[in-house]
């Protein structure tokens, strides 16, 4: 449900606003309602979610591949051992 919000806004600042928006072809609002979102988006993923203390003990682990490992490598060469023996 949209509610009706009114904002205090240098004139400039949303004259140029409004020519972001059009030449993305949204609409102000829009724009806002998004950036808001994004702001406070964090904030609840962050309450809507609790880790587990099983996972939580988990934590750090697995220690991530160096950049030089090709996963995609090291799977078709674990296929072909598993099918084609």
């Amino acid at each position: 449900m949209s509610t009706k919000l009114t904002l205090t806004v240098d004139k400039t600042i949303i004259e140029a606003a409004k020519k972001y928006a059009k030449s993305n072809g949204r609409s102000l609002s829009n724009i806002i309602e998004e950036y808001l979102k994004s702001l406070t988006q964090d904030k609840l993923d962050e309450s809507e979610f609790e880790i587990s203390p099983l996972v939580e003990s988990l934590w750090g682990s697995v220690k991530p591949l160096p950049n030089s490992i090709d996963y995609k490598e090291i799977l078709a060469d674990e296929l072909a051992k598993k099918y084609l023996k």
